[in-house]
């Protein structure tokens, strides 16, 4: 059992129980994709007689393994995903442990293919889960609805749009200090948008169609996608662990972590 204070008030959280909320990346099974890229791959290496896979005589496995971060399954970004300057999640990244709200969002249909979280939707889940983005939390789990495992295999492209967010939702997060954004969906943007990631730019404060920071730009903010939050993980304050691969990158496979608060 630990102790932290989070904006003058104690809480207690055991750091055996964490739930984890990320998407394992099964190399030989079912796994998540985003725009028909090909899957992440594993397979034994081979050096003259040295065999990376002790099912066929090798004294160890090794392997090599080919992924795409953005589109294979859990992954953390930073804002080099859309600058000239290859910036790195690794060292974007420098909160260890933080104070999280988890909400679940029904997203509001427009037209007949878009799903999206607005404003509305987004102050409901709050009220629902007893907050409000305003609580100061430095991360914000967004848990789009309905939610089921099928999260954890699903093919996003043309036929399987997902949710993403509208313009206003993503500058009232931005304006309420929201630090780290974790979402279940493959982009908070519209998948297919002509490349503009118009909501990318707003949470890191890029100016739209530029590929260069400014000093206004959030560098230190992250954004994680393709998370799964079982349903039986319930609505409401959280302590966040968001773990990374130590690539040097725009973005690495990641590992979320959720604490109960008492």
């Amino acid at each position: 059992m630990a102790t932290i204070e989070i904006r003058g008030q104690r809480h207690t959280f055991d750091g055996n129980t964490p739930i984890d909320i990320s998407i394992p990346l099964r190399f030989e099974g079912p796994q998540p994709n985003a725009y028909g890229v090909e899957r992440a791959t594993s397979t034994a290496c081979e050096y003259g007689t040295l065999i990376g896979d002790t099912r066929r005589g090798g004294s160890c496995n090794f392997e090599r393994m080919t992924l795409i971060p953005h589109c294979n399954g859990t992954h953390t970004e930073c804002v080099g995903h859309i600058t000239n300057e290859r910036l790195s999640v690794r060292q974007c990244l420098n909160d260890v442990l933080m104070p999280a709200i988890l909400v679940s969002v029904i997203p509001d249909m427009i037209g007949d293919r878009d799903s999206v979280i607005t404003p509305h939707g987004l102050e409901n889940a709050l009220a629902s889960a007893g907050g409000t983005v305003q609580s100061g939390p430095a991360a914000l789990l967004v848990r789009t609805l309905p939610n089921d495992d099928s999260k954890l295999s699903s093919t996003y492209d043309e036929n399987n749009m997902p949710p993403y967010f509208s313009v206003d939702a993503m500058k009232h997060i931005v304006e309420s200090g929201v630090k780290h954004l974790l979402v279940d969906v493959p982009s908070i943007d519209r998948l297919f948008d002509e490349g503009k990631l118009t909501n990318h730019r707003i949470f890191w404060k890029v100016k739209q169609g530029s590929f260069e920071t400014n000093a206004a730009t959030r560098v230190t903010s992250t954004i994680t996608e393709l998370v799964y939050v079982p349903d039986e993980v319930a609505d409401g304050e959280y302590l966040l662990n968001l773990q990374i691969a130590p690539f040097e990158s725009d973005a690495a496979p990641s590992r979320p972590i959720l604490f109960s608060l008492t």
